[in-house]
């Protein structure tokens, strides 16, 4: 594979949690408070380098990329 692959983190964190769910668990995503960091660390321990903000690499690169060309359109070749 010569592109790296990026998924929604939360994406995977919800597949865990719904195998972990039919297997008769109760999981629970950090015991209080904002579950991203818990959930970075289950990331990571499944071997996913979770993305801050948690934003597929493809989207952002997308984004740029209709921004590049809006400015274009609107202001001229940069």
């Amino acid at each position: 594979m010569t592109d790296n692959e990026s998924y929604n983190p939360w994406t995977i964190v919800n597949l865990v949690f719904h195998h972990l769910v039919d297997q008769g668990y109760h999981p629970v995503l950090g015991e209080s408070g904002h579950p991203g960091e818990p959930a970075a660390q289950l990331l990571r321990a499944l071997g996913v380098t979770p993305v801050v903000g948690g934003t597929d690499e493809r989207v952002t690169r997308e984004n740029r990329a209709k921004l590049a060309e809006m400015l274009d359109q609107q202001f001229g070749p940069r």
